[in-house]
């Protein structure tokens, strides 16, 4: 199984890096392995506002995430605005009202983060755009 590079944010603020072999969107537990003491953590997703896969742990903080860019075969614009104030801009295919969460694809494809499973309790706001 794929060994996934994520960035959890929790609904506390708190954030934590790691990798994951089992996460579903489908299941509320996961388990993830700390990046830096391979300590093994199970996970409940209810404590998260999102799940970021992304392309590494460092990012740059310097880089300035374009929103505008159209990206082909990644679904219908999205804005996703979260309850802590945070707004991520981009693609989904997957988003149903009836779903407890989506993924959502960045709007820029060279941004660090390559999608998102946005936990819809964490957010104040979608829209189509």
């Amino acid at each position: 199984m794929q060994n996934n590079k994520i960035v959890l944010h929790f609904l506390n603020g708190g954030v934590t890096k790691g990798f994951t072999e089992d996460f579903f969107p489908n299941k509320n537990k996961f388990h993830l392995r700390d990046k830096d003491t391979g300590k093994v953590t199970e996970i409940d997703i209810l404590q998260l506002k999102g799940i970021f896969f992304v392309k590494n742990f460092d990012g740059n903080k310097e880089y300035k995430e374009k929103d505008n860019t159209e990206r082909i075969g990644l679904g219908k614009r999205i804005m996703i605005r979260f309850k802590d104030g945070e707004t991520i801009r981009g693609y989904t295919s997957g988003y149903s009202p009836e779903r407890s969460g989506f993924f959502a694809f960045p709007s820029d494809p060279e941004s660090n983060m390559e999608r998102v499973f946005v936990l819809k309790s964490a957010t104040a706001d979608i829209k189509f755009t």
